[in-house]
């Protein structure tokens, strides 16, 4: 297993590395077939709106996803979710573009939170089922 202070720089998408999913943890190997699973939906996301995709939380550990006071399933402990910001787009115009990607099939089915704050978000994971919140 690699350590915490080394990326898995794999290129995944035309977009996306690997490491993307990596801030304060290192991407267990048992988890990298999900985070590249994700970061293929991210990509669909990316060309559909026709701007950068930026992922500003990715996969957590356990301890920091309690350390940060995640949900105790968090789809981000499993390497499916991603907190996003898209250039120039509001979390609100995020969602609606996520859910017509999904209706579509271009994109997989899971779970979208909205979190409009002045820093605002999404987060989007692939869980296989339908979940929708706002934060």
């Amino acid at each position: 297993m690699l350590k915490k202070d080394q990326k898995t720089n794999v290129q995944v998408t035309k977009n996306f590395n690997l490491s993307e999913m990596e801030f304060f943890d290192t991407l267990p190997p048992n988890l990298v077939a999900a985070a590249t699973e994700l970061l293929q939906n991210l990509q669909v996301i990316r060309d559909a709106a026709g701007k950068s995709v930026n992922i500003i939380s990715g996969y957590r550990s356990p301890e920091r996803n309690k350390e940060v006071g995640g949900s105790k399933m968090s789809q981000h402990m499993f390497g499916n979710a991603a907190d996003i910001k898209i250039k120039d787009m509001t979390p609100d115009a995020m969602g609606v573009l996520i859910e017509k990607l999904i209706s579509e099939g271009k994109i997989k089915q899971g779970g979208l939170g909205i979190y409009p704050r002045t820093d605002g978000w999404v987060h989007y994971d692939i869980r296989g089922t339908k979940a929708r919140w706002r934060g």
